[in-house]
């Protein structure tokens, strides 16, 4: 999945290249693009780190002004995993929305962002907005649509009635801490991704 990602990546990045944005120019800093650890109902995000000091601007939040950095030397894009069973096509616009980010002055969905999607959109027909829409790019993939289930990373089996459940996260030292409410039974762990329709299995 990782190996698809970087290729769907570098195509993103040549088809942009050939319509004059050359992302990979000093003036866009380093990024770097995986899957998200973490499952998440978004498509994906982008990480900031290292601002340009040259670049801000203050904004009012409640009361006080708040400074605001407008270009950053390092990007890290994260797509999340449920993406990747989508066609290319909506993988590629989801990485394109998320280098646009990267652009000094688009960190947000504001007037520059949405200028650049503008373009890219005209130029390259793609269809990147501020928000996408879930169920219709299932739909277009060809891929069961499951609309507002939860997504698990843990399935927690008791040892010895086999009472199942689902977490989000566990809270370190788990197993130690923690026993069945049922039968005071100790606990297998699985990692992996579940969704609200198993949370009623048994095993």
């Amino acid at each position: 999945m990782e190996e698809k990602l970087e290729k769907l990546y570098n195509e993103c990045i040549n088809e942009l290249a050939s319509i004059g944005i050359n992302v990979l120019n000093e003036d866009f800093g380093n990024i770097d693009i995986k899957i998200a650890k973490r499952n998440s109902s978004r498509y994906g995000c982008c990480k900031q780190e290292e601002p340009d000091k040259n670049f801000y601007h203050f904004e009012k939040r409640k009361y006080r002004n708040v400074k605001v950095y407008d270009k950053f030397k390092i990007h890290h894009i994260e797509i999340c995993r449920w993406v990747m069973e989508l066609n290319d096509n909506i993988i590629k616009n989801t990485i394109i929305h998320e280098i646009i980010h990267c652009f000094p002055y688009c960190n947000n969905h504001g007037k520059i962002f949405k200028s650049y999607a503008k373009i890219i959109n005209e130029k390259l027909n793609y269809n990147i907005t501020r928000l996408g829409n879930k169920k219709e790019d299932f739909e277009k993939s060809n891929v069961e649509y499951k609309e507002n289930l939860p997504i698990y990373n843990y399935k927690i089996i008791c040892k010895n009635c086999g009472q199942v459940f689902y977490r989000k996260r566990l809270q370190k030292n788990f197993l130690r801490k923690y026993r069945c409410g049922k039968c005071s039974g100790k606990f297998d762990i699985f990692r992996g991704v579940y969704d609200g329709k198993k949370v009623s299995s048994k095993t």
